[in-house]
C-alpha cells in the first residue's frame, strides 16, 4: 500500500545563494575586492545564455554565486523588500574583521549603519553597490564542542521565554552554553552543580 502522507524535504545544509548582478567587473569588484570572497569559478548561465554566472567562496565551502550581464549597470537604489525578496544577506566575521569594518567601510566612503547590538551578537549594516543590504555578523559566543552556534540560540530562547524575558541578552547565552556542555560531555562527578570552594 502506497503511503500517501506528506513528508519532508529534509535540507542538510544551504548549497548557495545566487544574486543577480550588474557587470561582471562590479561583481568581481565587490565580492572579492571588498568582501574578500575567492573568485573560484564562472561560466555561461546555462539558462540565459547572454549571461555569466560568477562562484565566490564566502569561506565556509558554500558559493555566493551571481548573475552578470555587461550591459547592466550599477544601481544602488535599496533593492525591493516587498513580500518574497530578499531583505539582507549576512555573513559572519571574525571579531577581529569586525572591530576594523567601520573603518575599513569609511576608507571607501561607504554609508554604513554603524555597530548594532543584538543580543548575542553585533551587526554591521552597508548596501552593495546594486542596494543590496548586506549584514557583517560577529557572534558574541562560541558554542561548545559538538554544538552549533544554532543549537546554543535555541537552547538560549528557551531559557529566554521560560524567564520571560524580551530578547537573548549574554546571561541566557551563558547558560546554554553550560547546559549544552553538561548534555554533550561525561563527568565522574555525581553533582555537577556550581560550587564555591572557598
Amino acid at each position: 500500500m502506497k503511503n500517501t502522507a506528506p513528508r519532508k524535504l529534509q535540507v542538510q545544509g544551504l548549497h548557495h545563494v545566487t544574486l543577480v548582478g550588474a557587470d561582471r567587473q562590479t561583481s568581481i569588484d565587490f565580492w572579492e575586492g571588498v568582501l574578500g570572497m575567492p573568485f573560484v569559478f564562472e561560466q555561461p548561465n546555462l539558462d540565459t545564455a547572454d549571461e555569466s554566472h560568477l562562484y565566490f567562496d564566502p569561506g565556509d565551502g558554500r558559493l555566493i554565486t551571481i548573475f552578470t550581464r555587461e550591459d547592466r549597470v550599477p544601481d544602488p537604489r535599496r533593492t525591493p523588500t516587498e513580500p518574497g525578496c530578499v531583505h539582507h544577506v549576512a555573513f559572519a566575521v571574525s571579531k577581529a574583521s569586525f572591530d576594523q569594518a567601520i573603518d575599513r567601510l569609511d576608507q571607501r566612503g561607504v554609508k554604513h549603519s554603524g555597530v548594532k547590538d543584538r543580543g548575542f551578537m553585533d551587526s554591521i549594516y552597508f548596501n552593495d553597490p546594486l542596494g543590496l543590504t548586506i549584514e557583517l555578523a560577529c557572534y558574541r559566543f562560541e558554542p561548545p564542542t559538538g554544538a552549533t552556534h544554532a543549537d546554543v540560540l535555541l537552547e538560549a530562547h528557551r531559557l529566554r521565554t521560560e524567564r520571560g524575558d524580551y530578547n537573548i541578552a549574554p546571561i541566557h547565552l551563558a547558560d546554554a552554553i553550560e547546559i549544552l556542555t553538561e548534555r554533550l560531555r561525561g563527568s565522574l562527578s555525581a553533582d555537577r552543580g556550581a560550587k564555591n570552594p572557598y
